[in-house]
């Protein structure tokens, strides 16, 4: 466009904008959150523990009562499938990974790995953080304070070249962020060599950890399977490396059945587990089993899971088709935006003009829609060109989605066209 051309426009969208505002809207695209449609896929599992007899597993246990802390052999079975790995190197906890994956983190500050030095003796420790990635990785460990190094994340995974020069230079780079499969927030999968390269990698810290975070394993948007991303399992390729105790894999049932009120998993090597469950002793003796019981008894095999989420699809799929129409109608072609199309998990990835993202978010909240914050994305919630948001459509309704696109559509044209006229 001509500079007036650009005025003009400015103008128009400012008064589309105005309209939108004046209509008083509250719509949320804040978060990955499932839909109440989808938590009602699984309201029949409440109704699964009726008796006293209803809660003893398939060994005979009461599993009212005290007992297994790694969990029931059923639950192992459910979060292997998650997992892709055996049921003797899965470890069950409560209700979120994140959690998990937190304490697994405070148990490598505390007592070290393996034997290894505790990484909270170290001056400091660093973790690489794969940009764009989740927010929560990033709570954790600037919690800790463990100092995070951004790398970039491209179609098939992290920027590996980076990578291995960071782990092969210090160690005290201790772990990497890994979302391997539909990441959040860009939905891409790595693909068999990135994974290979992170099993086989030199690292100056021997006891270097991958947190391998599955947590869109099954949540895929097409119900065949040749649609479908598949990713190398980390500890088949760190097996065959030689690596077999340098990941940890963990998974839950949050986005399956009810966030509240799922069951988490930690996969890992014989050693680890062996470990983890030593050090976890102090900390509980076993985890809420009758929820393992419920969701054993609900999935009970792959195949149920996966007609399972495909029913989740079904309810899904409408509305990422809805994003790539809006965004397609609205700004492709313009040179101010690219966004991702991914195969499945939660969210999309938009990248706007640099110095765009927090005007665009702003905008959409005077507006009546809530994002995510821009920024965070970002370790420490700082995009260093201020352009990448997360886009959530999972739970509004897809009407109310609808609107909320043409209003983000609005934002981030005027966002643009503002930065432009500057």
């Amino acid at each position: 466009m001509t500079a007036q051309q650009r005025e003009a426009e400015l103008a128009h969208q400012r008064q589309v904008f105005d309209e939108f505002k004046a209509a008083g809207l509250a719509l949320d695209m804040s978060r990955g959150k499932p839909c109440a449609e989808q938590l009602d896929l699984s309201t029949p599992m409440l109704s699964l523990l009726q008796s006293a007899e209803d809660c003893f597993d398939a060994a005979g246990l009461d599993c009212r009562n005290y007992g297994v802390i790694d969990g029931i052999p059923e639950a192992k079975q459910l979060m292997a499938h998650l997992l892709d790995d055996e049921p003797d190197n899965v470890f069950v906890f409560g209700n979120a990974s994140l959690t998990a994956m937190h304490d697994a983190i405070a148990r490598c500050l505390d007592y070290g790995c393996l034997g290894s030095r505790p990484w909270a003796s170290y001056d400091q420790v660093s973790f690489i953080c794969p940009v764009p990635g989740y927010d929560r990785h990033f709570a954790i460990l600037e919690q800790f304070g463990i100092k995070m190094l951004p790398v970039t994340l491209g179609p098939d995974g992290p920027d590996m070249d980076e990578v291995e020069r960071l782990v092969a230079s210090d160690e005290r780079v201790k772990g990497i962020w890994c979302v391997p499969k539909y990441s959040n927030p860009s939905g891409i999968t790595y693909s068999d060599e990135v994974v290979r390269r992170l099993a086989k990698m030199p690292c100056a810290a021997a006891d270097f950890r991958i947190f391998w975070d599955n947590a869109y394993c099954v949540h895929h948007l097409c119900a065949e399977v040749e649609r479908q991303d598949q990713v190398l399992d980390i500890g088949i390729a760190c097996q065959e490396a030689g690596t077999p105790d340098r990941y940890l894999k963990f998974a839950s049932t949050s986005k399956i059945t009810f966030p509240g009120a799922g069951v988490a998993a930690m996969a890992c090597s014989t050693a680890n587990l062996a470990e983890a469950k030593r050090l976890c002793g102090a900390q509980m003796i076993g985890h809420d089993k009758l929820n393992q019981l419920r969701h054993a008894r609900f999935l009970p095999t792959a195949d149920a899971l996966a007609e399972h989420m495909n029913r989740h699809a079904t309810i899904l799929r409408p509305k990422f088709q809805l994003v790539q129409e809006k965004l397609q109608a609205g700004l492709n072609g313009l040179g101010i935006a690219t966004w991702t199309d991914p195969h499945g998990g939660y969210f999309v990835s938009f990248d706007g003009l640099p110095g765009t993202a927090k005007r665009t978010v702003a905008l959409a909240r005077e507006a009546g829609v809530v994002l995510t914050g821009a920024g965070a994305t970002w370790p420490y919630a700082d995009d260093p060109q201020d352009r990448n948001i997360r886009i959530a459509p999972t739970m509004p309704p897809l009407e109310d989605l609808d609107l909320a696109l043409d209003i983000f559509v609005c934002c981030a044209r005027l966002a643009a066209l503002e930065t432009l006229a500057e």
